[in-house]
């Protein structure tokens, strides 16, 4: 690990089908990072079972999120690109943590909530105690940034209180992160419901656009996205629909929302959306066809997920060790 070089840690679950929402909020900026920062980058299908996964399917998202990781340009000898589960030292700190954290900092999650009421049926305690998984994710490592969304600021939040708490009690163990937030296209949002957040797990399947659709189909949905009847493109809040639309025009194409809002004053929705489709169709199609090719090469996806997690574990178990000694544990070795 570079000394010089401040960490990075960040992951996606394998669970569902990434939308341009992970891409352009995630891994489109994790490819910007990887030249300056130390990264880890992680695949963190131990958070994914708190919902019930197919196990075969599971495997098989697991394989196509690190394809999609390579295809979107995120390079295995900058970053260390690894499967959670591969490193036990995320469990063993997990519950290590588990001992610093209080129920009712847990009970207050709003993500624990809103996944509660979707998924009543199976309201298990790893759901309850994921934000703890997540701080040993981060904590393991030494990071100093996690690029996170808006809705996950409170898990971070929680991170944070997590290794204070446990330097102040023992000695500085854990460094404390920062959050790195990206500006534009930050949060992409619903196509049918601008006012709530693109999501993996929508029942309505035109409400997000995957990594993975094809032109036809990205064609479609943005075409049948919810917009208004003003008929005027403006980056505005009355508009959430366009104001979306032109977030990921923009986060695609690179051009500002305002210059982008002055070109189709007057042009109208079709020709607006028409155009975005066009620029999300442009920057997919390569990443499409560079991860089909990484899929069938299950030997180059092993090697590289093998290699991250050796790489990953060095570093994990250096502030595993820290902690075992100062909670009391007699070492291993």
């Amino acid at each position: 690990m570079s000394d010089e070089k401040k960490v990075i840690f960040s992951g996606i679950q394998p669970s569902g089908n990434l939308t341009i929402g992970n891409y352009l909020g995630a891994l489109k900026n994790w490819v910007k990072l990887q030249d300056e920062y130390d990264c880890f980058y992680c695949i963190v299908d131990m958070h994914a079972i708190t919902v019930r996964q197919e196990p075969k399917g599971l495997r098989e998202k697991t394989l196509e999120v690190l394809a999609l990781y390579l295809a979107s340009g995120l390079d295995p000898n900058k970053n260390t690109l690894f499967i959670q589960s591969h490193v036990p030292a995320h469990a063993e700190l997990s519950w290590v943590l588990n001992c610093f954290t209080y129920m009712g900092e847990l009970s207050r999650m709003t993500q624990f909530k809103d996944k509660s009421a979707k998924h009543e049926e199976n309201i298990n305690t790893g759901l309850f105690a994921y934000p703890v998984l997540m701080a040993a994710d981060i904590l393991l490592y030494q990071t100093d940034l996690v690029p996170v969304g808006v809705d996950q600021k409170q898990h971070l939040e929680l991170s944070r209180d997590i290794a204070q708490r446990f330097n102040n009690l023992y000695s500085p163990t854990f460094k404390v992160p920062e959050p790195y937030i990206g500006t534009e296209g930050a949060k992409i949002m619903s196509l049918q419901e601008p006012e709530k957040k693109m999501s993996k797990s929508d029942e309505n399947e035109n409400a997000f656009i995957t990594m993975l659709d094809s032109p036809d189909v990205i064609r479609k949905k943005i075409s049948r996205a919810v917009t208004d009847n003003l008929g005027t493109v403006r980056n505005s809040d009355e508009q959430p629909g366009i104001k979306n639309l032109l977030s990921i025009f923009s986060t695609f194409t690179g051009r500002t929302s305002e210059d982008i809002a002055k070109e189709y004053e007057g042009a109208g929705y079709a020709k607006f959306k028409a155009d975005t489709a066009e620029a999300v169709i442009a920057e997919l199609e390569p990443i499409q066809i560079k991860c089909r090719e990484y899929i069938a090469n299950k030997d180059y996806l092993n090697e590289v997920y093998k290699e991250g997690a050796e790489k990953a574990a060095r570093v994990a178990y250096k502030t595993l060790r820290k902690v075992h000694k100062k909670v009391g544990f007699i070492p291993k070795e």
